[in-house]
This record gives C-alpha cells, sequence and structure tokens, in this order.
C-alpha cells in the first residue's frame, strides 16, 4: 500500500505505486532456486498485542495508534482521512472498526474538501516499532465492490530520513474489492518497488474475504520473511532472491487503513455500495525469542 506515512507530511515521499514502474533495477538477477524460510528454533515471545477492548464509540489506543489526517493520498485516492470517530472507532466487541463514509469532509471553517469520500488510516511510528519477529492481525475485510482498497501493511521506522523505497515496505495483504476473494502480498524496496515490487497473491476456495474474519500474518528473521492466511505459508523471500538492496534489517511500523478508489482497484462506480468497514479483532507483534546458550 504505496502510500505517504503517519503523523508527519511525507507527501514527497511515495511517488511510485504498486501498478507503476519502481526504481530502476540493479543488474545482479536474483536466485532461480526456490526460496526457503527456515522456522526459529527458539519460536516467538509476544511483545504486544491490542484487542480493542474498549468502550462502544471509543478512540483506538492513542498510546499504541496514530490516527492520521490526510486531505488525500499519492495513488488518486479518493478519500479523506479523518481523525473523526465516525471514521475509526472501537465498537465495544473486540473489534477496530475502520469505517469509508461516502461524503466530503468539511473542516471547522466549513470548507468542504474536493474529495467524495471519508475514511481512516492508523499506523504505530514512534509507539510500536519491531525489527524481525512476526505481525499478526484477525481482519473481516469490507462487503467489496470495484475501488475499495483495504491494506495491513508495514513501513522501514527510517523513512523520513531514507525515502521510499529506500526504507522498505511490506504489504502483509492488498485486496481490491472487485476480486473479494483475492489478497496480495508485496515487498518494495530499492530496485524492486511499485511495478517491479516481489509480490504474490492468496486466493480463498470460495467465497469473499469479506463474509468472514482471517489471519493474516507476516513472519522475519534475519535470513527471510514469510506470509501466511489462516496459518497457511504462501510466499517466501529471502536477501538472495531479490535485485537490490535488502531493506529488512532495521525496525518497521504497523500501518491499517481503508482507501477508496486509486490506482489498485480504479474508482467505485455506483454499484459499490456505502458505508465500507473494515474490522480488526487484533494486531499483535511477537520478537524472537532467545536462543539457546
Amino acid at each position: 500500500m504505496i502510500q505517504a506515512s503517519s503523523r508527519v507530511s511525507l507527501a514527497s515521499v511515495f511517488a511510485l505505486a504498486l501498478l507503476l514502474g519502481g526504481a530502476t533495477a540493479c543488474s545482479e538477477e536474483p536466485i532461480e532456486e526456490p526460496e526457503t524460510f527456515v522456522e526459529p528454533s527458539q519460536g516467538w515471545t509476544p511483545v504486544w498485542r491490542d484487542d480493542f477492548d474498549g468502550p462502544a464509540g471509543s478512540a483506538p489506543d492513542d498510546l499504541h495508534w496514530n490516527v492520521e489526517i490526510r486531505p488525500s493520498g499519492q495513488n488518486m485516492e479518493l478519500d479523506y482521512d479523518t481523525n473523526d470517530r465516525k471514521n475509526s472507532f472501537v465498537d465495544g466487541s473486540g473489534h477496530l472498526v475502520l469505517q469509508a463514509l461516502k461524503e466530503q469532509y468539511v473542516d471547522e471553517t466549513g470548507v468542504a474538501s474536493s474529495q467524495p469520500f471519508t475514511s481512516a488510516r492508523l499506523n504505530t511510528q514512534g509507539k510500536v516499532e519491531q525489527q524481525y519477529g512476526r505481525f499478526e492481525a484477525r481482519i473481516k475485510l469490507p462487503t467489496g465492490g470495484q475501488g475499495v482498497w483495504p491494506a495491513f501493511w508495514l513501513l522501514g521506522n527510517d523513512v523520513d530520513d531514507a525515502g521510499w523505497p529506500e526504507c522498505g515496505e511490506v504489504d502483509i495483504l492488498e485486496w481490491r474489492g472487485s476480486y473479494p476473494k483475492s489478497i496480495v502480498s508485496s515487498l518494495h524496496g530499492p530496485g524492486y518497488a511499485g511495478g517491479n515490487s516481489y509480490h504474490d497473491h492468496f486466493d480463498l476456495p470460495s467465497g469473499s474475504y469479506g463474509d468472514d474474519f482471517h489471519v493474516f500474518t507476516f513472519e522475519w528473521t534475519p535470513s527471510a520473511v514469510r506470509w501466511l492466511v489462516d496459518g497457511t505459508a504462501f510466499y517466501v523471500k529471502t536477501p538472495q532472491g531479490v535485485k537490490g538492496r535488502w531493506a529488512y534489517d532495521h525496525p518497521f511500523f504497523v500501518i491499517l487503513n481503508l482507501a477508496i478508489g486509486g490506482i489498485f482497484d480504479g474508482n467505485p462506480p455506483l454499484t459499490t455500495g456505502f458505508p465500507q468497514q473494515m474490522l480488526i479483532d487484533y494486531v499483535s507483534v511477537e520478537k524472537l525469542a532467545p536462543g539457546p546458550p
């Protein structure tokens, strides 16, 4: 989900997107043999988890989450991301709700945004940042329709200094509302960004990701990364398997957002209904447990 990030303005950082051409690739070719992920022998140990157990209508916990205010995105999205509770709230049943509405945002002076939708984007920059580990969320995606673009992703915490894609980006899941049975997972980094990203998809055998909750997991060690859906691993990348610099050697932070429109799935036609909701049951971060002496 290539978009500007978090509390500070990063509009100049992101000039590329998943379906656009990325940075110039290095001449070195990646390995051709299958890449493998070796389970860490010491396992994982919990670091942080949010179960969103607050009262109905309350804000996400600001000890861990930054609720962004973004008048527009970098990927031609049509949503104005607000910190209003109608766009992001805890529902009283253990879920964080990100809600996209078909409306123009009106600021405190009465000026209406030109964006035809409001929505929400949250991040943990400066609050929950982790190098290596297991990042997981249990999510029910929206009902769908073309132009609905939710994502659960990670961004390198040096983005403000290094810029994108040098900071690295991990898309744990992106979803096209027009193709509701499939999620896309990606790596973006120097030499493999935008349209040159490394990515794969995971399709449900039937139904839609909006029908029920599913668990989306990203596991990251010094030697490899892998993606899982409901415990099934489907994609692995290693430093030897990319053409360009491996950018996954420093802490990353978590982003959750519900975009509307843009280059990934196009703009919503009249047949795409609103509101659209993305429900998050929990988000957890674990680290590599200490190894044997």
